[in-house]
C-alpha cells in the first residue's frame, strides 16, 4: 500500500468533546469522524483494525465450533414482546414503526431472534450442542454517549448463543467459549484479566468478563497477586473478620457532633479512626398489588463500617432485598425521627429491619448517629445498647489488602474496561420463547443456553488507552494498521532511495506483511510524527545517505531511539522482529 493511494487525515489537535485519550487519538489520527452523538464514521485507517480484530474473532470461533450467522439489525417486535424485554428494557431499546404501523426494534443484542432460529430448526437432542455466533451492527440509544467508541450508540459486536440439552452439557459449551476466549485476547497481545463476573438474577458461577486492564478503566478488577484469583467488584467477596468480637470496654454515650454529619468529619472530630465509626444506609422495598399500586413498603437500615462503600449488587441478594430502593427523606424522617446525616440504629420512631455488614457484626465500642441532629452515639456495643443484629451478610465493596477468598494472600485492585463477557443463561429466554427439542426419552424439553459476547468496535479504544504515550497510539502487532511503515527520505529527489523504498516494500508485501510506503512529499518529522500519531509498530527509514553507508533504520514504536540496521539484511532483521 502506497500513502499516495491511501487516506490519511491526521489532525494537531482533537475535538474539544474528545475526553478521553482513546477517543483524542483516534480523533487526531483519522481512524473515526463524528457524524452524531454516539454515531462515528469508521475510516480507513481505523476500519483496517476494526477487520483485523474481526478476523481473530472469526477464527478461534469457528475453530472452536461456532458456526456463523447474521442476524437482521431491524427486528420485529413479537419477539422481544414474547420474552417482556420490549417494555422492560427501558429507553435504550430503540423502537420504532414501519409506514403500516407495526413495530420493530433497531438491535443491541439478538437473544430472541437467534432463540428463535433454534426452536424453528432445532427439534432433537441429537442435533446438538450448536453455537451460533454473529459479527454485525449494534445500536443501544446511550442517554449519554461519551468517549467515543468506548461508549456509542452505534457498534459493531461479535455475539453468540449456544444450545445444548442439559445444564451439564451447557457448562461444557460454556467452558469451549471461555478457553476461545482467552485464546482471542491473548493473540490481541493486549494485557488482560478474566474475571469472576456476577450473575444477576440467572444466578450461578459461570459469568466471567475479560478486562483490558488501562488506569482510566471504569472497572475495579480486583485479584490477588499471589494466586489465580480474580473477579470484578460486585463479585469479589469480603471474608468475615478472623476471630471474636472484643468484648465492651466503653459506656454508650450520647457526643455533641455539630455540624458534623458524616463518618470522616465525625471521626476527624473525635480523634478516632474512621474504621471505628459505622454508617447507617436506609433503603425500601415495595410491596404492589395486580394493578402495580404500592400496598406495603418495608423500611430497611444497612449498617456499614465508615471506611467501607455498599455493593448494590451485593445488597440485592440479601433476603427481601432484590427490588431495593433508597428510601426517600420523609420515610427516613418518619422511622428516625431525623435527617440523613445523624442516623442510627438507636432509639427509633418506627421500627425497620436491620441488616449488619460481617465487619460491623464483630465491632465493639464503635460510633454512629444518635437519630439527632449535631449528636452522635459512642461507646455503641451489640448485646447491650441494642439487639444482635437480624441479619448479617457481606454488603461492601473489598478493598486493597483485604484477604483473597481463595486463602492464598490478600486483594489488589487495578483499573479495567469490559470488552468481552461469557455468560450461562440456562432456560431464561427459552422458557420465555417455548424453545424445545425432543430428548431421548421422547419428551419435550427447554434447551440450555449460553451466551458470549465481545465488543469490536470498544476493543481498539480499549487498546489505546492501555497503549499510549504523548506522541501518540502504539498498536499491538496483531491489531496495527499496518505493522510496518517504509519511510523513504527525499525519495522525490532520489531515485535510489525510489528504488530501495519499493523494493522494501515489495519484499515484505510478498511476505503477506500489511506495509506501507509513505510515498508522500512530506518533511522528515512530519512523516514521522504522522506514522507515531497513528501507532504504527514498526518504521523502517531510508535516506541517501544511509544507502552511501549500506544501512537503514529501523525504529520500534516504543523505542527512544533508531537502530541502524545492514540495508543486505533488513528483511532478516525484520522478519525476526516481526516473529518476536
Amino acid at each position: 500500500m502506497k500513502a499516495s493511494e491511501f487516506l490519511i487525515s491526521t489532525l494537531k489537535e482533537a475535538p474539544a468533546d474528545a475526553e478521553v485519550v482513546s477517543h483524542q487519538l483516534m480523533m487526531r489520527a483519522g481512524m473515526i469522524k463524528k457524524l452524531g452523538a454516539g454515531i462515528y464514521n469508521y475510516m480507513p485507517m481505523g476500519l483496517r483494525v476494526i477487520r483485523k480484530v474481526e478476523a481473530i474473532v472469526r477464527e478461534e470461533m469457528n475453530r472452536a465450533g461456532a458456526i456463523e450467522l447474521t442476524m437482521p439489525v431491524i427486528q420485529p417486535a413479537e419477539l422481544w414482546q414474547e420474552t417482556g424485554r420490549f417494555e422492560k428494557m427501558g429507553p435504550e431499546l430503540l423502537r420504532i414503526s414501519d409506514r403500516h404501523g407495526r413495530d420493530f426494534v433497531v438491535q443491541p443484542t439478538s437473544e430472541e431472534v437467534i432463540t428463535d432460529i433454534a426452536r424453528q430448526d432445532i427439534r432433537s437432542y441429537k442435533q446438538m450442542p450448536k453455537n451460533f455466533y454473529q459479527i454485525q451492527t449494534k445500536f443501544r440509544d446511550e442517554r449519554r454517549p461519551r468517549f467515543g467508541l468506548m461508549r456509542g450508540r452505534e457498534f459493531i459486536m461479535k455475539d453468540a448463543y449456544s444450545f445444548d440439552r442439559d445444564q451439564t452439557a451447557a457448562k461444557a459449551s460454556y467452558q469451549v467459549m471461555a478457553e476461545a476466549y482467552r485464546r482471542i485476547f491473548d493473540r490481541f497481545g493486549l494485557r488482560y484479566r478474566a474475571v469472576a463476573a456476577d450473575s444477576g438474577a440467572i444466578g450461578g458461577d459461570l459469568s466471567e468478563e475479560f478486562q483490558v486492564i488501562a488506569a482510566t478503566g471504569e472497572d475495579a478488577i480486583v485479584y490477588c497477586p499471589t494466586s489465580d484469583y480474580a473477579a470484578n467488584m460486585e463479585k469479589a467477596e469480603a471474608l468475615p473478620p478472623a476471630g471474636p468480637r472484643p468484648a465492651a470496654t466503653e459506656a454508650l454515650k450520647k457526643t455533641p457532633t455539630p455540624g458534623k454529619s458524616t463518618c470522616p468529619d465525625v471521626a476527624a472530630l473525635l480523634g478516632l479512626p474512621l474504621s471505628r465509626t459505622v454508617k447507617s444506609l436506609v433503603l425500601a422495598t415495595d410491596e404492589l398489588n395486580e394493578q402495580g399500586a404500592i400496598v406495603k413498603t418495608q423500611v430497611w437500615l444497612l449498617l456499614l463500617r465508615g471506611d467501607h462503600d455498599m455493593n448494590e449488587v451485593k445488597v440485592g441478594k440479601v433476603p427481601g432485598l432484590a427490588a431495593f430502593r433508597f428510601a426517600t427523606v420523609a420515610e427516613i424522617e418518619e422511622h428516625f425521627g431525623c435527617k440523613p446525616g445523624y442516623l442510627g440504629p438507636i432509639g427509633l420512631k418506627k421500627p425497620v429491619r436491620l441488616v449488619a455488614d460481617r465487619e460491623v457484626a464483630v465491632m465493639a465500642d464503635w460510633v454512629c448517629g444518635a437519630n439527632e441532629i449535631d449528636a452522635h452515639l459512642t461507646g455503641v456495643n451489640w448485646g447491650r445498647d441494642l439487639p444482635e443484629p437480624e441479619l448479617v451478610a457481606d454488603l461492601r465493596n473489598v478493598v486493597a489488602g483485604d484477604a483473597s477468598p481463595d486463602g492464598q494472600g490478600v486483594l489488589a485492585i487495578e483499573r479495567g474496561i469490559e470488552v468481552g463477557h461469557v455468560f450461562y443463561l440456562g432456560t431464561k429466554y427459552s422458557k420465555a420463547m417455548n424453545a424445545t427439542f425432543l430428548d431421548e426419552d421422547g419428551k419435550p424439553k427447554l434447551m440450555e443456553m449460553g451466551c458470549y459476547g465481545i465488543g469490536v468496535t470498544r476493543l481498539p479504544a480499549a487498546a489505546i488507552e492501555q497503549n499510549h504515550d504523548q506522541r501518540g497510539i502504539i498498536w499491538p502487532d496483531a491489531i496495527a494498521p499496518f505493522t510496518v511503515v517504509v519511510c523513504p527520505i527525499g525519495a522525490h529527489r532520489s531515485e535510489l532511495v525510489r528504488e530501495q523504498a519499493q523494493k522494501l516494500h515489495d519484499a515484505l508485501q510478498a511476505l503477506g506483511v500489511d506495509v506501507m510506503l509513505d510515498d508522500r512529499d512530506e518533511r522528515p518529522g512530519a512523516m514521522f510524527a504522522d506514522w507515531e500519531l497513528i501507532g504504527v509498530p514498526h518504521r523502517v527509514v531510508i535516506s541517501e545517505r544511509g544507502l552511501k553507508e549500506g544501512q537503514l533504520e529501523y525504529q520500534h514504536r516504543r523505542d527512544t531511539e533508531a537502530t541502524k540496521v545492514a540495508a543486505d539484511s533488513v528483511l532478516a532483521f525484520l522478519r525476526s522482529r516481526l516473529g518476536a
